[in-house]
């Protein structure tokens, strides 16, 4: 789930809108602090702040008179205590008895450079539920202001979830716009997917006409183009092929007329390698393409094998030793094509193990629904470059073998061909070096 939302575009859009939200909040406090921390508005704003509690000292009188506490309450929406001298009276039955208030000074009032405004002198502050009270001493009475009037009980929300559920409100918004943003992503994987498993037919169409828009046309282009080329380099090897087969035939035929037995054995030998070598290639173009289909069907593996033991090992029967874990393993696969990468692995097995050593051995098998099928040899192995190139077209191990006692480096190459084109692999076991042994992987 952590690697998936890592790997979002939307989730990253997201989470840089978030990082920048709160380097905003961050910042525009810090600067307000900054600014209220500068004397002169600090000052400024502290003055007010005394001159209205002058006013208020003033307006109530000295010593503070009831009916002007009664006139202040009348223009402003405040009520008023008068506490002392056997005084105890309140413009509400309800204000708090001054007993009830914790009064103490305020942090947001104070001599410290850090704070937002300077220590007011004679008042000292206290909450009790939504109102927030002030007092002031005059003349030897307690004078205490509460804000919003005693009467008026309606709790204000708490400003933090207010915050809370706005700014979750926005991050939805901006999550559902993000991802209405990257929603022709979704379209346009599922299509370059299609294409790239070999359906160069396919187009991408579920697309806006923007810069993720140009995206999918390009890669339709793309497609379209990779087809082209594809067709054309099919044709031209069809081509070569054709051409090249004719004078193969015309020589095959004045090799009848051919007086020196012995030579016409050779040449015969070298045109059937030619035309092996031709058909070896045009098989492997058809696999090397992704878009060329396998006609798959399940398969009972020892049928499979037993058939390519008979037709081409049959002189080689006693040189193989075959062992199935389960005699009743099936896979869903290209029986003709199966046949050809086995055929491949056990002549180049056959060819480097010689009948002292023992056996070629072929074991099968299948894990976790995929098949499994191994050929071990008991040749010379292979050397460390030697096995970095183990699949490589035209490539053979031993670069001074001739043609009379190596292939033509292409078997190896097809059979990988053969097992990628099942979605599998073809490889070689890491101990190599006394014999070799290489396991296919073909999944169910």
């Amino acid at each position: 789930m952590i690697e998936r939302l890592t790997r979002s575009l939307s989730f990253r859009l997201l989470a840089i809108f978030l990082v920048l939200a709160g380097l905003f909040v961050y910042g525009a406090t810090i600067g307000i602090r900054w600014v209220y921390s500068q004397d002169d508005l600090r000052d400024l704003i502290s003055g007010h702040l005394s001159l209205h509690i002058d006013y208020v000292r003033r307006d109530i009188g000295d010593p503070p008179q009831i009916d002007r506490a009664i006139a202040i309450t009348e223009k402003v929406p405040v009520d008023i205590r008068i506490a002392g001298r056997d005084v105890n009276w309140a413009s509400d039955p309800d204000f708090p008895e001054l007993s009830e208030l914790s009064f103490a000074a305020s942090d947001l009032f104070s001599g410290a450079p850090d704070a937002w405004l300077n220590q007011l002198t004679d008042v000292e502050f206290a909450v009790l539920g939504p109102h927030s009270f002030l007092k002031l001493d005059q003349s030897g009475f307690a004078i205490i202001v509460s804000s919003p009037k005693i009467a008026n009980r309606t709790e204000s929300p708490s400003l933090l979830p207010v915050i809370l559920v706005v700014g979750l409100l926005w991050l939805f918004i901006a999550y559902a716009a993000v991802r209405w943003l990257f929603r022709p992503i979704k379209s346009i994987r599922a299509g370059a997917a299609r294409i790239g498993q070999g359906d160069l037919e396919h187009r991408i169409v579920d697309y806006r006409h923007d810069q993720l828009g140009d995206l999918a046309e390009d890669i339709n282009k793309l497609a379209a183009d990779v087809r082209g080329m594809l067709d054309a380099k099919r044709q031209l090897l069809l081509g070569i092929s054709h051409e090249l087969r004719s004078p193969l035939s015309r020589l095959n035929l004045s090799l009848e007329f051919l007086d020196d037995e012995e030579r016409r054995a050779e040449l015969r030998d070298e045109i059937a390698e030619m035309e092996d070598i031709i058909a070896t290639l045009l098989e492997a173009e058809r696999l090397s393409t992704r878009h060329e289909a396998l006609y798959r069907s399940v398969v009972l593996v020892r049928d499979v094998i037993d058939e390519l033991i008979s037709k081409y090992f049959g002189r080689d029967k006693h040189r193989i030793k075959v062992t199935f874990d389960d005699d009743s393993i099936t896979a869903n696969v290209d029986q003709a094509r199966l046949i050809l990468l086995l055929k491949n692995l056990l002549s180049n097995a056959l060819r480097y193990t010689d009948d002292e050593s023992g056996p070629v051995e072929l074991l099968v098998s299948s894990e976790e629904d995929a098949l499994i099928i191994e050929v071990r040899d008991h040749g010379p192995g292979f050397s460390d470059d030697q096995a970095a190139n183990i699949g490589e077209p035209f490539y053979r191990g031993d670069q001074s073998r001739t043609r009379g006692t190596g292939g033509t480096g292409l078997g190896l190459y097809l059979s990988k061909l053969v097992a990628e084109a099942h979605g599998g692999s073809l490889r070689l076991r890491d101990d190599y070096t006394d014999g070799a042994s290489l396991v296919v992987n073909i999944p169910g």
